[in-house]
């Protein structure tokens, strides 16, 4: 429960209809397994204690006394277990039927939650015996007065982010689930209690429901179903069980078995979301009841990818490149032709930034229907550049048919050095900072003089760590990479690779192999002298910290122990660490930059333009915001 991470489960027994003694046993045997595992919620399926499909025999009293014994029962053997654990039963209430689902913790009875919509179609007949839930009751069972109410909130005290709510199955296959006024009274959780029988297509159907449920509402859900031992007489139940987190499946059992799925879910992240979506109206009106656990430091079992701005499946990597390539070409396209601009120009260096710009700006001069020719590629050698990038450059331009200039700058800035009094074998910042102004001043003019505009090449990595120079190729007039990170600008350059052949094709790749560098420093050996990422660190861990920072705001000590996980075996710690507090202090220090950047299109849900998702002080302190663990 630590970080805001809690394990759930779906909890399937193997049932005997009407056997409840038997059912507890079962019951108890895979709580008890399920908290010994780390789960802090246990669900388990529709009237899970008499069996769901009972029919008439709802109606008899042996049935219902029975029932009662046996909650008793798996309340006493469950009280020591630091979980909240949610079976199905009928409860006689006033005369009245209720299909409930008891909430469990510690030995106290939490809640009744009765379900709110009873189906009356096709193979369901649930209204010859239970009456939907209306109006609030009270009742004494197991020897405890509980409230009948299918409007609560649990919510935990040691651990205020853990507040569910429930619905039992047909209430969320209709129009109106009470499950949208749960969340919108702060629950994060949803679990939901039920007995779905199994057609053919129901069960695609039914993950999408729960997935697009869990989107629709910002929260966690948590499914489970009735399996095996349920009457078979005309209906069969496969125990199909989902965890799913704001869209995305987290765990799925495999149907016609029975057992626990489990999941760890992130809870900070659904608070956070539900924090920065100002449309996601809060209620207050529900009633809420308090109950307690022991705070626990799980060993997460939840996969963290290296690498969340990436798909991990190609077929799902393809199609999100193609779709940002069209993004970015969309937005190019649309500026060249609002400001009438009779070319574009780019500083192409030979190295991944510049070599995604150019494409970007084939595809939309192809959207448009324009001559290649009207995109100006400018390569500016100076003293550090190679002979394998300059010779890239060239090979790029000539394949896609564009404009080329070559124009050594070296003059341009010894001159330069010259009248500031700048000693050329100082390799100081000075001396890398002259080299990338003067480039911009060169594309610059060339623009002017083409009644062009200068696309600018830096990427959202580079933006986020402040690694560019401040109105040097930290400037242009439309940043097509502004909001692509490095880690994805690899991908759609291979992309584009895929997608060509000869020798532009062997180009891209030996660009895609190409140390990241400015180049600004002299070459030793013919080779680059200045690795990027010897210098800042890997862009793969800095793209890691940067998503998890701005997108979910999470602390540092969470993303260190996040990265723990995703990168074990790839960086120690002490390598994890050591780069977490380098982004942190440049991303603070670097700010300034950002405060005042180009346009540039949107392509996902972390940007830093100062006009759309990020606005933040240049002068913030970021003493708050460190890692605390040593």
């Amino acid at each position: 429960m630590k970080d805001g991470f809690i394990r759930v489960a779906c909890a399937t027994p193997k049932i005997k209809v009407a056997d409840c003694a038997h059912n507890a046993k079962a019951i108890i045997s895979q709580a008890k397994e399920a908290a010994a595992s780390g789960a802090s919620l246990i669900v388990f399926p529709e009237l899970c204690i008499t069996g769901y499909t009972c029919s008439d025999l709802f109606l008899q009293r042996s049935l219902l006394v029975s029932a009662e014994k046996a909650l008793a029962e798996i309340i006493e053997e469950t009280k020591e277990l630091e979980s909240v654990i949610l079976v199905g039963l009928p409860v006689r209430a006033n005369s009245a039927l209720y299909n409930c689902a008891a909430v469990l913790c510690k030995g106290e009875i939490l809640g009744l939650v009765p379900k709110k919509h009873i189906p009356n179609y096709s193979e369901f007949y649930e209204i010859r015996h239970f009456t939907p839930f209306s109006i609030a009751l009270e009742k004494t069972i197991c020897s405890q007065t509980v409230s009948i109410d299918a409007d609560t909130i649990f919510s935990c005290t040691s651990m205020p982010e853990f507040r569910f709510g429930v619905e039992i199955c047909e209430d969320l296959w209709t129009p109106e689930p009470p499950s949208g006024k749960l969340a919108k009274s702060s629950a994060l959780i949803i679990a939901n209690l039920s007995a779905s029988d199994e057609v053919i297509g129901k069960a695609d159907y039914r993950r999408m429901l729960v997935k697009s449920t869990s989107a629709r509402l910002l929260s966690a859900y948590v499914y489970t179903s009735a399996g095996l031992g349920e009457s078979t007489t005309d209906l069969v139940f496969s125990g199909h069980n989902l965890i799913c987190e704001n869209g995305a499946l987290l765990a799925e059992s495999k149907r016609f078995t029975t057992g626990i799925t489990y999941a760890d879910i992130d809870l900070q992240k659904l608070e956070h979301e539900r924090a920065r979506a100002n449309t996601f109206e809060g209620e207050n009106d529900l009633y809420f009841t308090e109950f307690d656990l022991d705070v626990k430091e799980l060993e997460l079992n939840r996969y963290i990818s290296k690498t969340p701005f990436v798909p991990e499946s190609k077929i799902n990597l393809d199609e999100r490149c193609e779709e940002i390539l069209t993004i970015q070409a969309t937005g190019l396209s649309t500026r060249i032709e609002h400001t009438n601009a009779k070319s574009v120009v780019i500083g192409l260096s030979g190295g991944l930034d510049s070599t995604l710009a150019l494409i970007v700006a084939v595809h939309a001069m192809d959207m448009l229907g324009r001559d290649r020719k009207d995109i100006i590629a400018v390569t500016m050698p100076c003293f550090g550049t190679t002979k394998r990038t300059k010779s890239n450059a060239e090979i790029l331009a000539e394949s896609y048919g564009v404009s080329f200039q070559d124009i050594d700058i070296s003059k341009a800035v010894t001159q330069h050095f010259e009248d500031i009094g700048q000693n050329p074998q100082n390799f100081d910042v000075t001396f890398e900072n002259g080299q990338a102004r003067e480039r911009t001043q060169v594309l610059m003019d060339i623009a002017n003089k083409t009644g062009g505009f200068v696309i600018g090449t830096g990427d959202l990595s580079e933006l986020a760590l402040g690694w560019a120079t401040y109105n040097g190729d930290h400037m242009s007039m439309y940043a097509v990479n502004a909001s692509i990170p490095k880690t994805l600008v690899r991908h759609l350059t291979a992309f584009e690779a895929d997608h060509t052949e000869g020798q532009l094709k062997a180009a891209l790749l030996d660009i895609l192999d190409t140390p990241v560098s400015p180049e600004l420093l002299p070459p030793k050996d013919g080779e680059i002298a200045q690795k990027t990422e010897d210098l800042v660190g890997p862009y793969e861990l800095h793209d890691f910290f940067l998503y998890y920072f701005v997108r979910f705001g999470f602390t540092a000590d969470k993303i260190y122990r996040m990265a723990k996980i995703a990168f074990k075996g790839v960086y120690d710690n002490e390598t994890i660490k050591k780069w977490l507090k380098t982004f942190i202090r440049r991303f603070f220090q670097q700010q300034f930059k950002r405060s005042c950047l180009p346009d540039g299109p949107k392509v996902g849900t972390v940007t830093l333009s100062p006009r759309g998702d990020w606005r933040m002080p240049s002068d913030a302190s970021s003493a708050v915001f460190q890692l605390s663990e040593e």
